[in-house]
């Protein structure tokens, strides 16, 4: 279907060749040679652009533009001028125009234009597609090699990169065949873990960077020359980071952007204790086990980060003053944000932060929050969206005026999960999807991945007979009692304590404020 233009010139009539042009190229051309028949014809036809001339007798340019927004805002509107004023240009701008062009004008100039404006989704649908096919082929031969700790990182951010990419495109096709990659890559990539995962934590093999040795190998050194505030955002995943780094790129220049390792379970209980400790849980069971508590004890698992935290500080010779903030509602937020003069007299701060954590659950048991997230590309959309408005953003702003480093990581990420498994346990079983623990286990081993002896894991034993299993990709636990309705109410819904790309490999990223 042709392009409809409206282009408004009281010198309509030298521009006939630029029309004959545009006609040429399959575009309908509407010319008036004043502002007011610009208004009237954008009353009774639609147009998809309009062109239109600043300065014209009768109303001008900007009069018109005003009056054909008022009515039409939907329909971009180029302004065409002999002026280079730049208040011009500057109320051109501030009226929504989608172009600015400085007479005189060329036909290339003009179908640039049109193009630029009309065809640009479909231009970078093209463009987006022919690049990821030819990165699909790529990033196939990968899956189809012996990767590495480090490789596996690369394939990751890789697929991240593409899954943002394809935002920006309509087309449901490509999208279908990413996820089919991602499909296969979590596949592959729960072989490896299951394979490396018990060496690595048992220092049979260099391990990659985990989380349990991150404060101790990035964040301790920078105390040397930094007096750094650390945020860790709960839950955060690697795609969800990617969507809020442009909102801090006016704030911060990133020095150091990292994919790094999570443990088992990756769930907050082990991670983020193992995070505050620089202990794997087993460890920290075994040096604290006043501030350790295991699945079947009362109460919350994470009350005691910030007394492992002071252990870990002064284990690694850090005698200075610091301080500890764990926000769990908005109020919290703003009375942090109100507060944060106080932050400045310490060397170091750290702030957990639990929206986003908050925000998988919710959308887990509340029907909106599922249709405000029904998948990835929605559920980062409501993470930028939330931050954008959150008492973590001004924070944040306030740390890059204060002159800071700002640290920001995490502790697991979470996986969309959609094929049921069947688990039977005890009463006395803990109620996450993505991993059980407990005596008495009954499960297709072909399905799991089992640890019969948790301290293999460097995980607390609490009983003699007491085991780990964990499911992969997009498997969840389901028990054959009220099958159908647990199989309903938790598909499609964000887990995390298994073994994904999503859940293990996590953001670590410093920033200095510019």
């Amino acid at each position: 279907m042709e392009a409809k233009i409206l282009w408004a010139d009281d010198e309509i009539d030298l521009l006939k060749p630029h029309i004959l042009f545009l006609e040429g190229k399959g575009y309908s051309v509407d010319p008036v040679n004043n502002g007011s028949a610009a208004v009237e014809r954008v009353e009774e036809r639609d147009y998809d652009i309009i062109f239109l001339d600043e300065n014209m007798p009768g109303i001008s340019g900007l009069e018109a533009l005003a009056r054909i927004k008022k009515r039409k805002p939907h329909i971009p509107v180029v302004m065409i001028t002999k002026s280079e004023e730049e208040h011009i240009m500057e109320e051109a701008i501030g009226s929504n125009i989608a172009d600015y062009l400085i007479k005189p004008v060329n036909p290339n100039q003009i179908l640039l234009c049109i193009k630029k404006n009309l065809d640009h989704s479909k231009l970078i649908t093209n463009k987006t597609n022919s690049a990821y096919q030819q990165e699909f082929r790529e990033l196939g031969m990968m899956l189809n090699s012996r990767l590495d700790e480090d490789e596996w990182k690369e394939v990751y951010e890789k697929l991240v990169y593409w899954d943002i990419e394809l935002d920006r495109i309509e087309d449901s096709g490509m999208r279908e065949i990413l996820e089919m990659q991602k499909k296969e890559a979590n596949i592959q990539f729960s072989k490896f873990v299951e394979d490396a995962y018990l060496d690595w934590v048992n220092g049979k093999v260099e391990a990659p960077q985990m989380i349990h040795t991150l404060f101790k190998n990035r964040i301790s050194p920078l105390l040397k020359e930094h007096d750094p505030f650390v945020i860790v955002i709960d839950n955060l995943r690697y795609d969800q980071w990617k969507v809020l780094n442009p909102m801090l790129s006016k704030l911060f220049q990133i020095k150091n952007e990292e994919v790094v390792y999570s443990i088992l379970p990756t769930a907050t209980h082990y991670a983020r204790n193992a995070f505050f400790a620089g202990l794997m849980p087993s460890d920290i069971a075994k040096k604290h086990p006043n501030l350790w508590r295991n699945e079947e004890d009362e109460g919350g698992k994470n009350q005691f980060e910030k007394e492992l935290l002071e252990a870990q500080l002064k284990r690694l010779g850090h005698d200075i003053k610091w301080s500890y903030h764990k926000i769990t509602n908005i109020d919290a937020g703003k009375k942090l944000s109100d507060n944060f003069n106080q932050l400045l007299s310490n060397k170091l701060n750290v702030i957990v932060y639990n929206f986003v954590d908050m925000l998988s659950h919710a959308r887990t048991e509340m029907e909106v929050i599922r249709e405000l997230a029904e998948n990835e590309s929605a559920y980062r959309s409501i993470t930028r969206s939330w931050f954008d408005h959150s008492p973590l953003f001004e924070i944040i702003k306030k740390v890059a005026e204060s002159g800071r480093k700002l640290v920001i990581t995490t502790d697991h990420g979470t996986i969309r999960v959609t094929n049921p498994v069947k688990i039977i346990g005890e009463r006395s079983t803990n109620s996450n999807l993505r991993y059980k623990v407990g005596h008495n286990l009954s499960y297709n081993e072909k399905e799991v991945f089992r640890v019969s002896n948790p301290e293999d894991a460097k995980l607390p034993k609490t009983r003699l007979s007491s085991e780990f299993v964990f499911v992969s990709a997009a498997d969840f636990f389901v028990y054959p009692n009220n099958y159908n309705h647990f199989v309903n109410y938790y598909s499609n819904t964000f887990q995390h304590g298994g073994i994904s790309l999503e859940e293990l490999l996590i953001p670590y990223v410093e920033l200095d404020p510019r």
